[in-house]
This record gives structure tokens, sequence and C-alpha cells, in this order.
């Protein structure tokens, strides 16, 4: 087997770890809200037609905030076509996802069924074929307490209270060309930094994201968020980030390390903000919103044809996860933990059915992907402090990004303890880890270890399985050395107080 050891010290901290790291995402993308969150006919649907099932499951979740209502549809969104009677609301094509939308859920809808998930709303503006008028609009409409048209519309609509959204996306992926609406980064910064001034004018505390790039891979990756920066610096508080990974040709290596990219995302985006920040000679921090993020097998979904005609909520990118998904799934999340000196938000895209760790059946049953559990289990374990850990473990060599470690880790600590997530890169051999926690203090040991595995790296969760993958007690436990033994291809949560 293999051997690795990491120390346990909380006076190496990086950073408090932050609630919105644990977001999700919301579009209006093939099922993810018609018989995802919303479908009245279910048996378990509420007065206001939304999946009890589900909602239990974003709870168990552990989700904090949800980005809605895109994505790619909200560049070509009307968003007062999703208020008022339900029976009088149009119809209307989404030409992002080439479907028919019928706009039975709206902005009012979802920040109702926020509440009823405990969840923080996150809006995404159109700056794709609308502006400055458009959001300025919603800003009222939504959060204006009373008194003007548009605060006195929401109330009529149902709506008494303000929906006191906070965190506002200025737009998505405005530099890809698959974008409605798709703009040179000085367009776009241009339009968000206008945009931003005239929302900070109604209310100056509101939290604004500009649009950063789509992914490492663009070509204008780095030049997009200078630029971009350049005009926004002084009016907005976070750039976005977006990356998505897949396995390639079976090489299973590079994938189960493809949170090295995200790495290098983080760390170029966060120097480049930086950069403009001397140059502007502000003193300000630009910090980083990973609000789409997620394994998402993009290579088949571009393969795939079109829908036919423009049908109303077609199943679209449901990717079925297993185990090799869910380990390369919690690397990711381990490093959006260890970057929470500057990555302050996240949303994992997307929340059910599109690419998620909650899949439904219409009409039918609910169940927990493979990706679902390590999200649980950081959001419901990582508190306290981020702490900075340096393992000390054997690497392999990866065709995609060359030589990295076989242990990807973070730990957390706060008053209940401290928790280690931790991923065993190997496709064939245990890792034995040695915890040193003796800057823990006396008496410290190992109160809990759990592990997700499985013999066959591409087993699933189904509907008539949905327990095949989750986390079990790992048994391979020793305390004086503390010592953990981690499978090949596993993620790993150990717990100690």
């Amino acid at each position: 087997m293999h051997q690795a050891r990491i120390t346990l010290d909380p006076a190496f901290k990086v950073a408090p770890v932050h609630r919105r790291t644990f977001g999700t995402f919301v579009e209006h993308l093939g099922r993810c809200v018609y018989t995802g969150i919303y479908e009245p006919d279910h048996p378990t649907a509420d007065d206001d037609g939304f999946r009890g099932d589900v909602l239990d499951l974003t709870r168990e979740l552990g989700v904090t905030t949800v980005r809605y209502p895109g994505g790619n549809f909200v560049s070509g969104y009307r968003w007062e076509d999703g208020i008022g009677p339900r029976d009088r609301r149009p119809r209307r094509l989404d030409l992002a996802w080439h479907s028919t939308e019928t706009n039975e859920v709206g902005v009012d809808e979802f920040v109702r069924w926020c509440r009823k998930a405990g969840v923080e709303p996150m809006m995404a503006l159109n700056l794709g074929t609308r502006g400055i008028a458009e959001a300025l609009d919603l800003l009222e409409y939504s959060n204006h307490p009373s008194g003007t048209a548009l605060s006195d519309l929401r109330a009529a609509n149902g709506a008494k209270e303000p929906h006191g959204i906070r965190m506002w996306c200025l737009g998505n992926e405005m530099d890809g060309p698959w974008q409605t609406g798709h703009k040179t980064a000085r367009e776009y910064g241009r339009l968000a930094a206008e945009t931003a001034r005239a929302m900070r004018t109604m209310d100056p505390t509101l939290e604004l994201v500009a649009c950063g790039s789509s992914g490492s891979s663009m070509p204008t990756f780095g030049a997009w968020e200078a630029t971009v920066l350049e005009e926004t610096y002084d009016v907005v508080d976070y750039i976005s980030c977006h990356a998505y990974y897949e396995e390639k040709d079976g090489d299973l290596g590079s994938f189960l390390a493809c949170s090295t990219d995200m790495e290098y995302f983080i760390s170029s985006v966060t120097a480049t903000a930086d950069h403009v920040g001397a140059r502007l000679k502000s003193r300000k921090r630009i910090d980083l919103s990973f609000d789409e993020w997620n394994v998402w097998y993009l290579s088949r979904f571009q393969a795939a044809p079109k829908p036919e005609g423009w049908p109303v909520a077609p199943p679209l990118l449901e990717d079925h996860y297993h185990l090799a998904d869910a380990v390369a799934f919690g690397g990711l999340l381990i490093t959006l933990l260890r970057n929470s000196d500057r990555v302050t938000a996240a949303s994992l895209a997307q929340l059910v059915n599109v690419i998620a760790p909650i899949m439904t059946e219409p009409g039918g049953r609910a169940w927990r992907q493979t990706t679902f559990h390590p999200f649980a289990q950081a959001s419901r374990y990582a508190a306290g402090h981020v702490l900075r850990v340096e393992p000390d473990a054997p690497t392999y060599e990866t065709a995609e990004f060359g030589e990295v470690p076989l242990l990807h880790a973070v730990a957390t600590h706060g008053e209940e303890g401290t928790t280690l997530f931790a991923v065993n890169r190997s496709a064939d051999r245990p890792l034995s880890l040695e915890i040193d926690a003796r800057g823990l203090g006396g008496g410290t040991r190992i109160v809990e270890a759990t592990t997700l595995t499985d013999p066959d790296v591409y087993a699933r969760n189904t509907a008539d399985d949905p327990d095949r993958i989750k986390p079990r007690p790992n048994a391979d436990v020793e305390h004086d050395p503390a010592r953990v033994l981690l499978p090949p291809v596993s993620w790993n949560v150990i717990r100690l107080a």
C-alpha cells in the first residue's frame, strides 16, 4: 500500500468556512424546474406545487444558496413573463436549450421555494438581450418594500414582504459565442459597470458578481477578466468562475486529478484581479464566485441531437454519476475549501435532474446520486476555519496534468472539533494515512471515519438501488498514532475531537 502523512494544527488558518461555498443552481433547463423542484400533480407536492421529496433532499444536502434562473437561459429571459396569474403567463421559445418555457415558475415562486428549503436566493440578470432598465425593474419588484408601481405589483401578486435578494449576477457567460447577446469584454464590462452603478443607487448594500470566463480553456481567458475588471472593479464584489470536468478517453488518472485545473483557474483569476487592483491603485479586494462547477459529460451533450420541435422540459443533461465521478467531485470540493481566502461563494450546477446530485422520476421517486454524499458531508461537517495542510504523499504521473499527489485533502477546525476531507486518487492501491494531531491538543482522537468507495469505480446509484454508493464506516482506523486506511478511488471524511 501507499503511505502518506498529514499534520493538523489550528494555528495554520486559511480563512473562515464560508457557508455560501455550499450553494447550488436552479436553471430553467430540462427537468430541473418542471418535474424537478416543481410538479403540482406529484404525490408529495404541497399547495404551491413543490415536490416535498425534493425539498427534503435539498435540506439534507445542506444547500445554502441557489443561483437562478440561469445559466444560458437567463440571457433571453423576460422576468415579467413569470409573474401574475399563471393562466395569463405567456409561453416563450427558449433559444438556449431549444425548448418551450411555460413560465409557470417565476421569481415569486422561486423565492417562496427558497424560503421553504431554507436557502438564500441568488438572482442572475439578463444582460444578453436586455439591460439596465430591466435590471432596475426586477430589483425594484423584488426588493422595494412598497409604494411604487412594481413593489405594489409584487404585493398584488401575493408577496407582500420584499424578497430581499442580496446577491445578483450581472449576466451569464457573456464571453461565450453560444450566449444569446454575446459581447466583447469591453462591451460587457461597460454594460455591467453601468448596471451595477444604477443598482447601487437604489441599494448600495447589494453584492454584485461580474461575469468571468466560462472556462480556463477559453481563448480570451485572463484577458477577459482583466478588461472586465478594469471597467467594473469599484462597483462589483465578485468575479465569477465556471468549470466542468469529465473523464476523457478512459483516462481515469487525469480525471481524478481534475481539481489541479480548478486550482490553476482560481490562482490565475486571483492574480489577474489583484493585478488590476494594483494598476487602479485600489485597496479593495475582489473575491471569486465559483458559481458553476461540477462533473459534466459535456462531450456527450455536444454529440447528441437537439430535441425535435420545441418541447416543454425535455430530459437534458441527465448525467448518471458513478463512484469515480463522486471522487473527482469531492476533489473539486476540497479545492474550493482550500481556497476559501478568495473563493467566498460557489454554486454547484445544478440541483435536480440536470447534472445534479438529486434525480427524480416524473410522478415517481427521487434519489441521491453518488455526488450527493461528498457535498452533504462537506456542508454538514466543514465548520469554523479552513486549515492549511500540506500532505506528505507519493505522486503519480497523469497524461493531462503531469505529476500530482495521490492524496488530496483539506481540514476544517471549529468548536465542535476538526474534520479532515481526503481523496485517494490511486486507482489500484490503498493509502495508509497517518495524522499528526499533536497541534490539536492532548487526547485528540478519531471519533468517526467514513468512506465512499466501491470495488467497481463505475458503479452508480439508481431508483431501484439508491444506496449502492453511500458513505460507510471505515473500520481500518488506529489511534496511537492516528491512522486511517483510505481505499483506492475513495472520498473520506475523518472527524477528530
